[in-house]
């Protein structure tokens, strides 16, 4: 699954280990508060700038209030004023990658289309792929511009 070529992530003329980000996204894991699913997610990116942020999914009995790993992430970057995002890490308790859903898909294209994404499972292993790949028919903001003809 993962490119052994793969192994870091460029920001800003340096370079940050992509283990490091998924190690950070696995220890996010295990803060998941999951008391209806039981599936704990964790979530790491990095900034072009090299700031590294990570989250866990957050469960809610009113499901619709429930925040996904990526979301809390990527939330998290913003609220600190970092919103280009770089790279984003997400793995699940799964023995096949845990692919984002479609509402951290079309957060994730809002920040950054070309972001860099890897998808990873419960040991590690992982597939890289960019947000704009994972979202090909995105709700764009450039939509809410356009002037009727």
């Amino acid at each position: 699954m993962s490119d052994t070529n793969e192994k870091m992530i460029s920001v800003q003329g340096a370079v940050f280990p992509l283990e490091k980000l998924l190690n950070m996204a696995k220890t996010a894991m295990q803060q998941a508060y999951v008391p209806y699913s039981n599936f704990p997610v964790g979530s790491a990116l990095i900034t072009k700038n090299g700031n590294v942020y990570s989250g866990c999914n957050v469960e809610n009995a009113s499901y619709g209030l429930t925040c996904c790993a990526e979301r809390v992430a990527i939330f998290k970057a913003v609220t600190e004023g970092n919103r280009d995002i770089k790279a984003l890490a997400v793995i699940g308790n799964t023995e096949l990658p845990c692919s984002p859903c479609g509402a951290c898909r079309q957060v994730m294209y809002e920040f950054n289309p070309d972001m860099e994404v890897y998808i990873a499972n419960k040991d590690g292993d992982y597939v890289k792929t960019y947000a704009g790949e994972l979202l090909p028919a995105q709700f764009d903001s450039r939509m809410l511009n356009q002037e009727s003809e």
